[in-house]
């Protein structure tokens, strides 16, 4: 893992906390997208060379809709860059890691995303990243 990619937080309504988020840092967002096959909408915001990611549910059987109503808002996940999502899983299967998703599957922000379990992570549900490269 080269370095935390973003951190994640679950969101009632993403306008509402874009104009917060907005307000927090002094600067918009600057990606906003649907994941349609999560069903969740994002925002992406920069804090230096840190990113923010909000997620809404955009629809009641979602993961982040589940989260919300378990958990309420905050923080959701935390997003880890690899340069080799492939090899990275592989390994942390190995060490003895649960993944959500067996395989990559498309995320947001143009990335390749695996999720480990938080049952297997202390409670926190990580995500690892990579970039897709054009082809």
């Amino acid at each position: 893992m080269k370095k935390i990619e973003h951190i994640g937080i679950a969101v009632k309504d993403i306008e509402a906390s874009n104009k917060l988020f907005e307000k927090l840092f002094g600067a918009s967002a600057y990606k906003t997208e649907e994941v349609a096959s999560e069903g969740v909408k994002t925002s992406f915001f920069m804090n230096g060379p840190n990113k923010i990611e909000l997620l809404e549910a955009t629809s009641p059987d979602s993961p982040i809709a589940k989260f919300l109503e378990k958990k309420g808002e905050g923080i959701h996940h935390i997003a880890f860059d690899v340069e080799d999502i492939i090899s990275e899983t592989a390994r942390l299967k190995r060490e003895g890691f649960k993944v959500i998703n067996e395989s990559p599957k498309q995320g947001a922000d143009n990335k390749l995303v695996v999720f480990l379990h938080p049952k297997d992570t202390n409670g926190v549900l990580i995500e690892l990243c990579q970039e897709i490269q054009p082809q």
